[in-house]
């Protein structure tokens, strides 16, 4: 990830750190070690500075407990948490695949708000009921008003806020679709991030104030981020019925094993082919590995001839090929995760079908966008 630190892991989930929170973490500890000293007279500059480090790490905990609310229902719904991020505008669960179901999904969202208003509401009690007074009543009410206050924003009912995520769900069980549901309440997502801007435009232009600089951040958040998971929807939605071998490259670069290497310069690389890497297949079409041209330099000329192609080439293990009938969206993704730019599709039995590009299944997703001639 770009600009963030591993620090460990939390209930074995990766845990990241970006650079912004630390910036972040500076500036809230400032303010409420000054907002303490200011309340509290009688706190030295020192222990002002300590309590107001400790308030900002509690409030960062909180928000971290927000993101493992969503990560246990997750895990105990069988998906896979990849990490927990920390960053500027708050933190980020991300998650292996979306839930099978929008009833499954809406409890997903509406899991980290819950915790925070769980934290909310003990926070609170703990105040109300012990007799906690001074800077520690005064850090109990902050932190349970940021709870409240993280409980609610997330509440937005536009995506990429958990709010958004419940009207997703609810969107997908309305109409069994869960793309116009991503699409619908990233829209509203995209909605509520202009407000925001206009918020924060509006009183720096006519009356020259900053107050509301932070709302312009929040709103071009919601915009990208919401623009974002639109058009990564319209992707899902036209890669889906699709398979791996729908997108397979026709007249993908395969051999066989039998050739000799004077055969596979003279068919495949003289011949005017522009593939650097061919698959081979054995007389029953199986793979069996790959050979670069690369790899005839490792023979001299002269034995060309009595040398075959399965001498030469190089195993490919399972993990490197894709199933025939794999959905094709899980395939992008796989190729994403991977950083890989070509995959072979071979068959249950084994046999190969052909390499699949990334290249191809963009020209596919340009192919199905384009309106069809009267």
């Amino acid at each position: 990830m770009n600009g963030t630190i591993r620090v460990g892991n939390l209930f074995g989930i990766p845990f990241y750190i970006h650079a912004s929170w630390f910036l972040v973490l500076g500036l809230v500890t400032w303010s409420y070690s000054s907002g303490l000293a200011a309340q509290f007279p009688q706190l030295s500059a020192g222990l002002a500075l300590l309590l107001g480090l400790m308030t900002a790490l509690m409030l960062f905990a909180s928000v971290v407990a927000h993101e493992l609310g969503h990560s246990f229902v997750a895990i105990r719904q069988g998906i896979d948490v990849k990490s927990i991020t920390l960053f500027i505008f708050g933190g980020l669960a991300s998650l292996e695949k979306e839930s099978k179901t929008p009833g499954e999904a809406f409890w997903v969202a509406i899991a980290g708000p819950i915790v925070s208003l769980l934290l909310y509401g003990m926070l609170t009690a703990i105040g109300v009921t012990t007799t906690a007074s001074g800077p520690l009543a005064a850090i109990l009410g902050v932190l349970a008003s940021v709870n409240l206050a993280l409980a609610l924003f997330n509440l937005i009912p536009g995506l990429p806020l958990d709010g958004g995520n419940i009207l997703k769900a609810i969107v997908w069980k309305i109409t069994g679709n869960p793309y116009k549901g991503v699409t619908f309440a990233s829209r509203v997502g995209q909605i509520f991030g202009w407000v925001a801007i206009l918020s924060g435009i509006v009183p720096l232009l006519f009356f020259g104030s900053f107050g509301n600089f932070w709302n312009l951040l929040i709103g071009f958040f919601l915009l990208q981020n919401a623009g974002n998971a639109a058009q990564f929807a319209r992707v899902q939605e036209k890669l889906t019925g699709l398979t791996a071998e729908d997108a397979v490259t026709i007249d993908s670069p395969i051999v066989s094993a039998n050739l000799t290497l004077r055969e596979f310069a003279d068919e495949r690389v003289i011949s005017g082919q522009n593939w650097h890497r061919f698959l081979v297949t054995d007389d029953d079409g199986q793979l069996v590995g790959a050979i670069a041209i690369d790899n005839l330099r490792s023979v001299p000329t002269a034995l060309w001839s009595e040398t075959q192609v399965k001498e030469v080439m190089r195993p490919i293990t399972e993990s490197t090929t894709v199933q025939s009938d794999q959905p094709l969206l899980e395939v992008m993704q796989l190729l994403e995760q991977q950083k890989l730019s070509v995959l072979p599709v071979i068959r249950k039995n084994g046999v190969l079908v052909g390499i699949l590009e990334k290249a191809a299944i963009i020209q596919l997703l340009q192919s199905r966008t384009q309106p069809n001639p009267a």
